[in-house]
């Protein structure tokens, strides 16, 4: 029709064009192009090139999970990286015989395009599930579930108002939000529910989307400040704050409930049924719970890790030693951030610890060799971390003969630093004899020390120190980078 129309008269033909253009962008509501994450150039639904599932993640010895920074799913407490998600995810990892890696990222859609390109292996988001959602990924079951509510600032001197009073003063009529203006996180599932919000209650809201790494709670906290009025949170997240900010009201709610689950790739079934078989195991004990309540029923605790200078949601610190540690790390030329990590792995920042070793203070020196280093009172936190630090330069100094790389020469440094030099210069010595790099540490020296426990190799003639079980300073070694990855994504400015 369109075709004659043009041969018959072209004006009129451009005049309907223009008209269906104003149409299509008419029926589109504002925002919905972002109501959910942008995977890329695969179109929703599609299978991700990418083909990693279980059999693989076994097989690489890690899982990798993409997660958030916030009070109730990954932070960093006093050194120790905490969180709901967190946790979980912890006890799934040791539940596969894996390690536990992270990768932080603060946007929705990014979490999404990282998944699906396969530098993760599950999103930690404590997600919404949707039906746009799940065209770009496959859900868990329900961890659990929760309402949407709206967040807003109680009025001054809310402290003498009676109940009703406050009510009156606040939204608890969603038909009020006609014409306010609510700001969600772009990417969020909040965005499609004030939309439909509208709709149900015959008017517009106005919303504004911020950017996709504007965290929930940092627009909760905008409200608290009085720099905006509304915004949409997880019944869940909006307690906990609600906690900490006394001037906030989170008892509106805009939504029906809605489940909360963890996503992976669309073609990583057999990692789908472990995590669901694994889930519907764990809440059937009482650890499901414990964690749950830990991070989302228990106020008192959540106010203290808010507000606390050690915690990554308020502060930028991780102990009360932290001068000390970045003077000790400036001089050995580390990043402070890494030396922290070995001292949380060392002591948990417990000047006092001592272990069945005998071994002492912040950075769990034995007499002697603190004594050799500098400290005359290892339970002294300023000498037991220089004392430490003392003991590295030498290590390093050592390792440096052979292993030139900083970054490679740190592992073993670490390694020689938990089980003692001898063992890992055996564990160099046999990868030298066995054809592997004897200066590259992954799947070589560390492969070496691990088998350092089997008689084959202890009664070899390069050994010169006997039997080391070796998994312990491989896992220090791990743990303390891995950390310290972890505190480079939370905590460097």
């Amino acid at each position: 029709m369109l075709l004659k129309l043009v041969g018959k008269n072209r004006s009129n033909a451009l005049w309907v064009l223009w008209i269906l253009v104003l149409c299509s962008f008419s029926c589109r509501r504002p925002g919905n192009e972002s109501s959910g994450p942008n995977p890329g150039p695969a179109l929703p639904g599609d299978t991700p090139g990418i083909n990693f599932d279980l059999e693989n993640i076994k097989r690489r010895g890690s899982l990798v999970a993409i997660v958030d920074n916030s009070s109730t799913g990954y932070f960093i407490y006093k050194g120790q990286p905490m969180g709901y998600d967190f946790d979980l995810l912890n006890l799934f990892a040791k539940h596969l015989g894996v390690r536990l890696e992270i990768e932080l990222t603060p946007s929705i859609s990014s979490a999404f395009d990282m998944l699906n390109q396969g530098k993760g292996d599950i999103i930690a988001y404590s997600l919404t599930i949707t039906k746009e959602r799940k065209k770009l990924a496959n859900f868990t079951n329900s961890h659990y579930t929760t309402r949407q509510v709206l967040v807003q600032r109680k009025p001054d001197g809310w402290r003498t108002m009676t109940r009703d009073e406050l009510d009156r003063a606040l939204i608890r009529n969603q038909v009020d939000l006609i014409g306010k203006e609510v700001y969600v996180r772009k990417s969020s599932s909040y965005i499609d529910r004030l939309y439909n919000l509208s709709d149900e209650i015959g008017g517009d809201i106005i919303v504004l989307e911020q950017s996709d790494s504007m965290e929930t709670e940092r627009l909760i906290k905008m409200v608290a400040n009085a720099d905006i009025n509304y915004t949409i949170s997880d019944e869940t997240v909006a307690l906990v704050n609600a906690a900490y900010y006394a001037n906030i009201d989170v008892l509106t709610p805009v939504s029906f409930p809605q489940q909360i689950g963890w996503a992976v790739r669309k073609n990583a079934g057999r990692l789908l049924e472990e995590l669901n078989d694994w889930l519907r195991a764990t809440k059937k004990e009482p650890t499901h719970n414990v964690i749950y309540n830990k991070y989302f029923k228990s106020p008192r605790a959540s106010v203290i890790r808010a507000k606390s200078d050690f915690s990554s949601i308020a502060g930028r610190s991780i102990s009360r030693y932290d001068d000390t540690i970045q003077a000790a790390a400036d001089s050995i030329g580390w990043d402070w951030l890494l030396l922290a990590s070995q001292v949380y792995q060392e002591s948990r920042f417990d000047p006092k610890a001592e272990s069945w070793a005998g071994a002492i203070g912040l950075m769990q020196l034995v007499p002697e060799t603190g004594r050799r280093f500098g400290a005359k009172k290892l339970t002294d936190p300023v000498q037991s971390i220089w004392a430490g630090v003392n003991y590295i330069r030498h290590l390093d100094t050592l390792w440096a003969k052979t292993v030139k790389g900083k970054d490679e020469r740190i592992k073993f440094v670490l390694a020689s630093y938990n089980v003692g030099l001898g063992h890992v210069v055996d564990a160099r010595d046999l990868a030298r004899k066995h054809g592997k790099d004897p200066t590259l540490w992954n799947d070589n020296v560390e492969y070496y020390l691990l088998k350092k426990s089997s008689k084959e190799f202890i009664n070899d003639p390069v050994v010169k120190f006997g039997y080391c079980r070796g998994e312990e300073p491989v896992n220090y070694v791990h743990d303390i980078l891995n950390r310290y990855s972890q505190y480079k994504q939370l905590l460097s400015s």
